[in-house]
């Protein structure tokens, strides 16, 4: 008998380990746990002499949620459903204002992450711009930063470029060659104008046509921009109608001035006198700059690539030894600033 009830009790010993293992191997540990606690309360009872007593364990399904947890869930729902619905919205708005299915893709998946309101609320903007459904795509998937500004700001910006005439649609271009003139600061683009318009004296309608025609003044440094002007007015004897109908701006100031000096030296070109009158007849802008070095040297300059390269060779080192002069130059000024500060102090 008593060998018996060893037997009776190594059994029930062995099944508590198994279910003990079996809750610490399962990924739901605290739900395991719970169950493991009832089978064991279970077979305790039973191996104390007593029956199965009905166990108030309950199982984690049939568990009912606190009132605070029941309605974050609600909420976390009431969120999900309404997403979809918001989207459909939007999608819908889009769709009105002339985009496609395509069209509608392509914005959504420039930026995942961004509140459907948000993505309405800064095309509406460049809509009322002038931008049509295929130009807004492309600058917003060239400059995705454009879905992430404050709508406040961006309101604000689409104001002032309205001052600045760049609207009814001729902000497509500037756009795509400067989407970036949402996202910087509005002092940096007062700058600019201020020079074009103080500066250089171009008239508010040439500033917007600037502006439009070649928006990567924005991104000059004021001081070159208005050397590059100065160069063109002075050195070129180039009106400012011309400067704005040729574009003349938007050209590297090294090959502007590679391209008029190489002429100027071959007898080519020459600087107007005060009356505007040259004695040779000097080609156009635009087949100077507008056009490729195989095509300026053929037909504008008459030259060779190989008179060309060691021409620009000579120019880089020119500008190298007038820089070290101009250098030498501010020295030697700071220094005898220094000496007359020096001697006023000793007197």
């Amino acid at each position: 008998m008593a060998a018996l009830g060893r037997q009776v009790f190594d059994w029930h010993r062995r099944i508590a380990l198994t279910w003990a293992l079996i809750a610490r191997q399962t990924p739901q540990l605290g739900e395991q746990k719970r169950t493991t606690a009832f089978f064991l309360r279970t077979l305790t009872t039973a191996s104390n002499g007593g029956g199965l007593e009905k166990s108030s364990f309950v199982e984690p399904q049939k568990c009912a949620q606190e009132p605070e947890h029941r309605t974050g869930l609600i909420q976390c729902l009431l969120e999900k459903q309404r997403t979809p619905v918001e989207r459909e919205k939007i999608v819908s708005s889009l769709l009105d204002m002339g985009f496609s299915d395509v069209h509608v893709h392509e914005l959504f998946s420039i930026q995942p992450g961004t509140h459907p309101q948000q993505l309405l609320d800064i095309i509406s903007e460049l809509i009322l711009l002038g931008l049509n459904p295929e130009s807004v795509c492309v600058a917003l998937k060239k400059s995705p930063q454009l879905l992430k500004l404050p709508v406040m700001q961006m309101k604000k910006r689409s104001s002032y470029l309205r001052k600045l005439g760049l609207g009814e649609g001729k902000l497509k271009r500037v756009l795509y060659c400067c989407p970036e003139i949402f996202t910087m600061r509005q002092r940096d683009i007062e700058v600019i104008v201020g020079v074009l318009k103080e500066k250089c004296l171009f008239t508010v309608k040439q500033v917007t046509e600037i502006l439009h025609r070649c928006p990567y003044v924005l991104r000059e440094d004021p001081g070159e921009l208005e050397y590059k002007f100065q160069y063109a007015y002075f050195r070129m004897g180039i009106k400012h109608v011309d400067v704005v109908r040729t574009d003349f701006l938007q050209y590297s100031m090294t090959k502007t001035k590679q391209r008029h000096l190489f002429l100027e030296r071959l007898g080519r070109y020459q600087t107007p006198d005060k009356k505007g009158q040259t004695q040779v007849s000097n080609p156009l802008l635009k087949d100077i700059l507008r056009v490729s070095e195989a095509e300026f040297l053929a037909r504008t300059a008459c030259s060779s690539a190989e008179e060309f390269e060691v021409f620009k060779k000579l120019l880089a080192r020119e500008e190298e030894e007038s820089e070290g002069c101009m250098a030498d130059e501010e020295s030697l000024e700071e220094e005898e600033e220094q000496e007359l500060e020096e001697e006023e102090q000793e007197l």
